[in-house]
């Protein structure tokens, strides 16, 4: 499959007991208007839930929206859960209200870029195709 006919899979979640799930419905549709292949798991998520629903779909991306403060316990134990199932070649990625600082420190753990209110849901397209692309790349450079 050639680069450009390459659909990205991706799973959106609400990990936690947060019940707003707005913001990852729009991040949703707008990753299957982009023509990406979307999961939604739905409100209520563990890691665990969401870690085998990753592998079970075989995404290359996991994007979660957090908006219950608990990002710093819920981001990392994602991540490594999927290192565990030697999944660390899909994005953990994700968004909502989440200080600069622990963006930061999120990051130094291998979690992919976050995003928090008002950004463009153009802008977090973009990145995903871009991550995706540059992986497809590496990829075909080891071929």
């Amino acid at each position: 499959m050639s680069l450009s006919q390459s659909k990205i899979r991706v799973l959106v979640a609400k990990p936690g007991l947060d019940g707003h799930d707005r913001g990852a419905k729009v991040i949703a549709t707008s990753f299957r208007d982009a023509g990406f292949e979307v999961i939604y798991t739905g409100l209520h998520q563990t890691p665990e839930m969401i870690v085998n629903a990753a592998i079970q779909e075989d995404v290359a991306i996991v994007a979660l929206s957090i908006l219950s403060g608990s990002h710093m316990t819920l981001l990392p134990r994602v991540l490594s859960l999927l290192r565990g199932e030697g999944a660390d070649h899909v994005l953990l990625t994700g968004g909502g209200i989440i200080p600069e600082e622990d963006m930061i420190s999120l990051k130094e753990l291998g979690v992919g870029r976050l995003f928090g209110p008002g950004t463009s849901t153009e802008e977090i397209v973009s990145y995903v195709r871009d991550w995706h692309g540059n992986r497809e790349m590496d990829n075909s450079d080891r071929q």
